[in-house]
């Protein structure tokens, strides 16, 4: 990374062993991902009124003027757009650089900021962020810089992570201070009295909703697959960066989940490290296992409720099993085609084995083995974390949380799966560690495989896959 540079000073401040800091996943994005990524997370201020402040830094003066109409309609619904960018023709002159809430930063051709391509919005109720810098000739190595614009590459970062994306704008509010102290110090003061207003109980930034964060999700996903229709006919690298990317958008929301759960915020990596170990106890393939880890990973996206719900019993329990057909967090799952499996799955892991369960009240074996395996790790995860908040040992935690499980034997969980947790308690007694770590979101293609697509459900059971709304473009 370039001394100097954005990307390198928050790299450098998430450190692994910094205190109150979490290492960062970086990863390799093409620049036709960065582009359909980009779009669709602006478009999300053109489709509601979050009026957030929005800091851009463009390489050259040329790249903004290919998206200065479209700024202009999105500086109507901003806050402040800053915009950084090294000068060209026309730069200065486009009609969109001279509105009040629109600011121009011309970077030095020296500036390691001028290699780098950012796109920051923030507010009360819409954080996201694109954190990248090109690759240097020395990085492409032997195959040398492409000689297509669209097949550049660049390495960084995006999420939807609050305090991540307050924290970088941060640190672009202080080098635009190196060339406009005034604008630093009017940026700083917004910047402000936004994070004091998202820790407000209605900011919606800190609450994963199925029509708010999911219909941005939708929108990022329906971007990416657009682009890579386009582009799967013309280069295989391309077309994977992009599939990475829509899997990566259902990752982040997933970790804004757990995050966002102060009483249990490791239950995706928990439950997901389990149904592994659970499926290498049962003898499953290796394509089983990948599709276990990454339902296990996602498995709260189900339970994602809207707006409405959301404000209205913020007391009540988030994971409580979904009432009717209509699951608004698998309408999100659903929207990337090569997780039908994982959208099933999720869809029923509430089903019990009785078939008292819902939402198709499936019994027995109707229910996909999977979605058998996630309702009872989950189960067992949520009572390890309550038994490890009230002071008890590992052991005697473990123990508790599976005579827990035990006990809804027959009922609402599969006999057979509670036997072979049996096992894996038992192995953790004898001491059989179970390591815990946060996926690197950035390079989980690999859990995508070629049965990722198949129909789990015979014969017409269970719930048949909704129309997926597409978002408003």
């Amino acid at each position: 990374m370039l001394q100097g540079s954005i990307l390198q000073k928050l790299g450098d401040a998430h450190r692994s062993g910094t205190p109150g800091k979490r290492p960062l996943n970086f990863g390799v994005y093409y620049k036709n991902t960065l582009v359909a990524l980009c779009h669709a997370l602006e478009d999300a201020i053109l489709a509601a009124d979050y009026q957030p402040m929005m800091l851009t830094a463009f390489q050259r003066g040329k790249w903004y003027l290919q998206e200065a109409d479209r700024y202009g309609d999105i500086a109507d619904r901003s806050q402040q757009v800053v915009i950084l960018a090294g000068t060209d023709a026309g730069f200065l002159e486009h009609p969109t650089s001279h509105k009040a809430n629109v600011d121009l930063v011309t970077l030095d051709p020296a500036d390691p900021v001028a290699q780098e391509w950012h796109l920051i919005i923030v507010s009360p109720d819409y954080t996201a962020m694109v954190l990248c810098q090109e690759l240097s000739e020395e990085d492409y190595e032997v195959a040398g810089k492409p000689q297509t614009d669209l097949e550049r590459k660049f390495y960084g970062l995006w999420t939807f992570e609050p305090n991540l994306v307050q924290e970088t704008a941060g640190l672009m509010i202080d080098h635009a201070g190196r060339y406009n102290p005034t604008l630093q110090a009017q940026l700083q003061q917004q910047l402000t009295q936004i994070v004091e207003r998202s820790q407000h109980p209605e900011a919606l930034c800190n609450k994963p909703t199925a029509d708010h964060l999911g219909d941005i999700v939708m929108r990022v996903i329906d971007y990416l697959e657009d682009n890579q229709q386009t582009d799967q006919q013309k280069h295989h690298a391309l077309a994977n960066n992009l599939t990475s990317n829509e899997l990566q958008a259902l990752l982040r929301i997933a970790q804004l989940i757990d995050q966002t759960d102060i009483s249990n915020p490791n239950a995706a990596a928990e439950v997901a490290t389990l149904a592994e170990a659970m499926g290498q106890l049962l003898d499953l393939p290796a394509w089983q296992l990948h599709r276990l880890r990454l339902a296990g990973l996602l498995h709260r996206i189900a339970f994602l409720q809207p707006i409405e719900t959301v404000l209205s019993s913020r007391d009540s329990d988030h994971l409580a099993a979904p009432a009717s057909p209509v699951i608004p967090g698998v309408k999100v799952l659903r929207k990337m085609q090569r997780l039908k499996a994982i959208a099933t799955i999720l869809t029923h892991q509430t089903e019990c084995w009785d078939g008292s369960g819902t939402p198709a009240g499936l019994s027995g074996d109707e229910i996909p083995l999977e979605s058998r395996i996630l309702a009872l790790l989950a189960d067992f995860q949520q009572n390890l974390t309550q038994g490890r908040s009230g002071g008890l040992d590992e052991m005697e935690t473990v123990l508790q949380a599976y005579q827990s499980c035990q006990q809804k034997a027959n009922g609402q969980f599969d006999p057979k799966l509670v036997e072979a947790l049996g096992l894996l308690v038992s192995a953790m007694q004898q001491g059989m560690s179970l390591p815990v770590a946060l996926p690197k979101i950035a390079a989980g293609l690999w859990l995508l495989d070629s049965h990722s697509e198949e129909e789990l459900l015979s014969g017409g059971l269970g719930i048949e896959p909704e129309e997926t709304i597409t978002p408003s473009r």
